[in-house]
């Protein structure tokens, strides 16, 4: 029905609004599928098919004040199959037709094997047509060029037809295009609005008894052989607190403790709250009689150790945004990014390191308004090293943390070798708070679940085993 409505061309004209009735057609949106049981289709069906694409971006918005979650998280939530997958195309054409065109190219060149049909078509198709906000909505998004990626994706005379039809590399662009410059700074004002509900996929069990699970996995340890589904058992469906009390009584039992792991600094500080900070350094001052800040001064050096020990204060802002300071903090961003670097550096900090999250969103939101820039793309080209890998960790954190932490799992798994350390404290420390959420994006990025990825990495990686039911266990389930 709607691919007829479609065909048939009864959209209204982009500059047609009805602003009286922009709220009634959200609510009526809203009452077709989340607040009933079932989905009643033909609501959805008659609105994104027939009302222009102006009007329906405007009832996305209110439809985000109701619902408190997009209208793409509705369809995923309340629809399936070949017509889930129409109805989000239609909606991501009407979010943004070259962010929806963007999103197709990387899926087809992503992984093994190239999607030709699929890339063809685009590349050539739209060519004529907006291929330059294509490619900028591309780097927005997958923080790599288009043209980059058809490099490294394709070759001989093929290649060189795809990069003609493509125009150019914007990775060395600094400036948005008009359509991108939009779409950015849309995407921060969604990403201010939406409330996010982080759920975890481990939760403290009833009738814990941490002295039975100590003595559990100290048999399962002791003499000849290990009794691994025991110690996953118990390690992989406890609370850390819970955990926590465990290793209490297990290193009286044994006399000793079960070591330390030295995290990875920008990380932990960048995704904790204060309060988790806080009680980080208490606990590495009581572990190991310094500072944490002691530690990092002696290890770290420059602008890097100044973001460190700023972050390791766990004293951030944690109000909600001011609106007329944050345009104040976009501007003197802006105007660092044609200063020198120590001042650059200077400003980005006092801003990056100390204003709450929701107040960093505007910011980034009006830096894309007075700049015509992508703070992401600034601190890429500008800041090398450990200054940008934190920098960059802080705007990907502010802008979506589950999507960041997705991203540095897949990077953990990805190519030869297995970063371990990070995989495991991510999954382990985030179960309890947001890896469902987690699990969500890392889907939405990379076109399948965290749960494939781990048993596919189990046949070419490191992830096997024990090891691997233990992941899969705090993992909580297939997407």
């Amino acid at each position: 029905m709607l691919l007829c409505l479609l065909y048939l061309g009864t959209r209204e004209d982009d500059g047609v609004v009805h602003e009286e009735v922009i709220e009634e057609d959200a609510q009526a949106l809203f009452a077709a599928g989340e607040e009933q049981w079932g989905t009643d289709e033909s609501i959805f069906i008659m609105l994104l098919g027939n009302r222009s694409v102006t009007h329906l971006q405007l009832v996305f918005d209110e439809y985000q004040k109701i619902a408190e979650k997009s209208i793409e998280d509705s369809i995923k939530s309340e629809l399936s199959g070949d017509f889930e997958r129409l109805m989000l195309a239609v909606v991501q054409c009407i979010r943004s037709r070259p962010m929806f065109f963007a999103k197709r190219l990387y899926k087809s060149m992503k992984g093994l094997g190239t999607a030709d049909n699929t890339l063809i078509r685009i590349m050539i198709s739209r060519s004529e047509i907006d291929m330059l906000d294509i490619r900028e909505c591309f780097r927005l998004r997958y923080e790599k060029s288009l043209h980059n990626m058809i490099q490294d994706d394709t070759s001989g005379e093929y290649k060189r037809t795809l990069l003609k039809l493509c125009g150019g590399d914007d990775d060395i662009a600094g400036e948005f295009f008009p359509e991108a410059a939009q779409i950015a700074y849309k995407m921060w004002e969604i990403s201010a609005m939406t409330k996010v509900q982080l759920r975890g996929t481990v939760h403290p069990i009833s009738d814990f008894d941490p002295g039975s699970d100590a003595q559990d996995l100290r048999k399962a340890m002791k003499g000849f052989g290990t009794d691994e589904d025991t110690i996953i058992e118990i390690v992989a469906k406890r609370s850390n607190e819970q955990r926590q009390e465990i290793r209490h009584v297990f290193k009286s039992i044994l006399g000793r403790g079960a070591g330390t792991d030295e995290h990875a600094l920008i990380e932990i500080l960048v995704t904790r709250s204060n309060q988790e900070i806080q009680d980080m350094c208490a606990a590495y001052k009581k572990a190991f009689k310094k500072n944490l800040e002691d530690a990092i001064r002696s290890d770290t050096s420059g602008h890097f150790c100044r973001i460190l020990v700023s972050l390791a204060q766990g004293a951030r802002d944690e109000g909600p945004a001011d609106m007329g300071r944050a345009e104040e903090d976009a501007q003197a961003l802006a105007d660092a990014c044609n200063a020198e670097s120590d001042e650059m550096m200077d400003k980005f900090m006092s801003i990056l390191c100390t204003r709450s999250f929701p107040h960093l969103r505007r910011v980034f939101q009006e830096f894309v308004r007075c700049s015509n820039k992508d703070i992401e793309q600034i601190i890429k080209k500008e800041m090398s090293g450990d200054i940008k890998n934190a920098m960059y960790a802080i705007v990907r954190s502010v802008k979506n943390q589950p999507s960041y932490l997705a991203d540095r799992l897949y990077k953990a798994m990805k190519g030869l070798g297995t970063d371990d350390r990070a995989l495991i404290r991510i999954m382990v420390s985030r179960s309890e708070i947001d890896l469902f959420n987690i699990r969500k994006e890392f889907k939405d990025t990379h076109d399948t679940s965290l749960h494939d990825f781990i048993q596919v990495e189990a046949l070419v990686g490191d992830t096997s085993g024990d090891y691997r039911k233990t992941l899969l266990i705090l993992c909580g389930g297939e997407d």
